[in-house]
């Protein structure tokens, strides 16, 4: 199907670009999200005839979202999750749960504006990209950690399930005992003697 675009689409055009699309993608997002128009003679006109007021509203509101991306500087999120030992969240972070702290912090957006290629399902700090208009975006800085401690280390640099892994490496350090046969476990050498007794 062809299209007018009535506003810049990434990756397809700029307002008024007359492009091809899947029947599908026009039907479903483009044409009832007023982003574009069917292109035949009549639209062509109504286009063409309007075209100075579009493009004025694309204007204003392309201002409107550059004054609103200055108060994005360095925004930064901490979303507190349940997750495994292996950092793996129980559940995911989805673009509703984004959108919700974002609106927390003070900031105006909708779910349409954020753009999470995939939810979120481990811990760790994400940069998300927030389409405040079609030719202005922002990014969000989102720290998810299982507790504030680990956010506050998480937004310092620390990998926290590498710290994680170390401190449990050191823990099998103390436990070693000198006189132990290679590789026998704490519950091999606690078993030994009584097998001892068994034999005598």
């Amino acid at each position: 199907m062809e299209v007018i675009l009535l506003e810049r689409v990434e990756k397809l055009g700029s307002i008024g670009d007359v492009v091809k699309v899947k029947d599908g993608f026009a039907r479903n997002f483009l044409l009832p999200n007023k982003k574009a128009l069917r292109s035949n003679a009549a639209n062509l006109k109504v286009f063409e005839a309007n075209r100075a007021r579009i493009e004025a509203d694309n204007a204003a509101r392309r201002s409107d979202a550059e004054k609103d991306a200055g108060s994005f500087k360095d925004v930064s999120i901490t979303l507190i999750r349940q997750a495994s030992n292996t950092g793996q969240l129980y559940g995911s972070v989805a673009v509703r749960d984004l959108v919700d702290a974002i609106t927390a912090d003070g900031h105006k957006v909708n779910k349409a504006q954020v753009v999470l290629d995939k939810p979120i399902k481990a811990i760790g700090v994400y940069e998300v990209k927030v389409a405040l208009h079609p030719e202005v975006s922002v990014t969000v800085k989102v720290n998810v950690a299982r507790s504030p401690e680990e956010a506050e280390m998480q937004s310092q640099g620390v990998d926290v399930m590498a710290a994680m892994f170390e401190k449990d490496e050191t823990g099998f350090v103390e436990d070693y005992d000198p006189n132990a046969e290679p590789g026998a476990t704490a519950e091999v050498r606690e078993e030994a003697p009584e097998g001892d007794n068994a034999e005598g």
